[in-house]
């Protein structure tokens, strides 16, 4: 889920960046240390922003930087296991299909796309099973995070997605499941 916090840090700006405006210079500094970087406890943080300097800078002797508290709000995202999403499938490879989890992508194993077994078919580029179930390019499914190992940074983040649970699949299937049980609900009560 993305959540908006509001921090207080201590910034250290370079001696090089004196000559912007102290608020443009802090706030280039903290978008460099933050964003795009995955914090423990705290999330994927998306952006930085309203800036503000508390104080005058403090002059270390020796340090040609300048130090600075300042007060910022940060744009973070942040998962747990089981938490589900709507979800689109960015890509199908052989052993499954890679769908987007808010910033992030998760890969959907074929193993865990039903209870029923999906193989991947070369020429269509989709996952698909006896049944007529298919999953390709651009489909949005309901799934779950069944496994989540955040690491520093996004491309060494890695998350396992289900569909096994009830309830979740791709949402033409849902569709077609309540267009079902509303006909076995008719088809019980004409008798």
């Amino acid at each position: 889920m993305y959540h908006l916090m509001s921090v207080e840090e201590k910034i250290r700006i370079p001696a090089s960046m004196l000559a912007m405006d102290i608020t443009d210079a802090t706030k280039k500094v903290l978008r460099e240390n933050y964003e795009r970087r995955i914090f423990k406890g705290v999330g994927l943080v998306l952006s930085v922003d309203d800036v503000e300097i508390i104080g005058n800078g403090v002059v270390v002797p020796g340090d040609q930087h300048i130090y600075y508290n300042a007060k910022f709000n940060a744009l973070v995202f942040n998962t747990a296991v089981n938490e589900v999403f709507e979800a689109e499938v960015k890509e199908i490879v052989e052993f499954g299909a890679f769908a987007t989890v808010g910033p992030l992508d998760g890969l959907l194993h074929v193993s865990q796309v039903a209870g029923e077994k999906f193989y991947y078919d070369k020429k269509t580029k989709t996952l698909s099973s006896r049944g007529k179930k298919s999953i390709k390019k651009g489909d949005t499914l309901l799934l779950k995070i069944s496994t989540l190992s955040m690491k520093s940074s996004s491309s060494d983040t890695k998350i396992g997605l289900t569909m096994r649970s009830d309830g979740l699949g791709k949402l033409d299937w849902m569709d077609d499941e309540k267009k079902k049980v509303k006909k076995e609900k008719k088809e019980k009560q004409k008798e």
